[in-house]
């Protein structure tokens, strides 16, 4: 049985409106969850974008294991991608995410003035899956800006253009890849970061199958966190109630609230910095997201 009943009917009309505003920019900024980052990659962005230059930036780093997130990084470069490492809540980020864009745009604005156009600004896009944190960069660059441009000619009014710096414009819509989840897996990793609504999966099995990976991977974390007596075997949902006192009457656990509270301490680092995918002890020949 699935985990995981997605099935958006809207995934065309999402496809057409990212290329529609593809079709409006220089360079992609494309965020990437540092704790899934093969699970958070379209591997058929391409397809949508074209082939115009992507930033690919691991976010939301400060939740992720930082050795996992290095060896990502390395992962991706081998791959030819330009990539940064960010959480994208300091001026530092935004300014090597600003040059990274000037640079990768660069080119094409060289083109253009070879061919006797008039230079203008490098327009830029941030795109990726639900809750990367796409509004909360664009948020971040907007601050740093003085100048909205509003609507360009010929470009639907909705569409609204933000002057960086005099060399960069940002689209201050966020681009939202939609998710095609055949994959029960990715579909599980994606609705443990909260990149999938919660009506689209069982709120307790996804905690469980979080529970597994915790213990795989970080079980003196998850023992340390909830304070759970030392065992040979996965702890459950129930051990964590009671470690709690997430008790409902009749004296029992109260599974469900135990589940969203698992699910709420991992997403906001309170276990701790954790990556779901690749940990450095595995081969990273095995992943396949690209």
């Amino acid at each position: 049985m699935s985990i995981i009943n997605w099935y958006p009917g809207h995934i065309a009309k999402a496809e057409r409106k990212l290329r529609e505003l593809a079709n409006l920019v220089d360079v992609a900024i494309v965020l990437l969850d540092a704790r899934i980052p093969c699970s958070s990659y379209y591997k058929d962005i391409t397809g949508i974008i074209g082939e115009m230059p992507q930033l690919l930036l691991l976010n939301k780093a400060d939740l992720a294991d930082p050795a996992v997130t290095d060896l990502w990084k390395q992962v991706f470069e081998e791959q030819n991608h330009n990539i940064i490492i960010s959480n994208c809540t300091s001026g530092k980020d935004i300014n090597n995410i600003t040059r990274a864009c000037y640079n990768l745009g660069k080119p094409k604005i060289e083109k253009l003035i070879a061919k006797g156009r008039l230079p203008r600004a490098i327009r830029l896009m941030v795109i990726g899956m639900p809750n990367v944190g796409k509004s909360s960069l664009i948020n971040r660059m907007v601050k740093t800006s003085k100048t909205r441009v509003g609507p360009k000619a010929g470009v639907t009014r909705s569409i609204q253009w933000v002057r960086i710096n005099p060399k960069l414009e940002l689209l201050d819509t966020p681009g939202i890849i939609p998710m095609k989840l055949n994959d029960q897996n990715r579909a599980i990793r994606l609705a443990i970061v909260d990149s999938v609504g919660e009506n689209a999966y069982d709120t307790e099995l996804v905690a469980k199958e979080l529970l597994n990976i915790l213990w795989e991977v970080y079980p003196e974390k998850l023992m340390s966190y909830y304070k759970l007596e030392k065992t040979d075997n996965c702890p459950c949902l129930e051990d964590i109630a009671k470690a709690r006192n997430l008790i409902q009457s009749g004296n029992t656990p109260d599974i469900l609230r135990t589940a969203q509270r698992l699910l709420s301490d991992f997403r906001s680092g309170k276990i701790g910095r954790i990556s779901l995918e690749n940990q450095p002890r595995r081969k990273v020949t095995t992943v396949n997201c690209f």
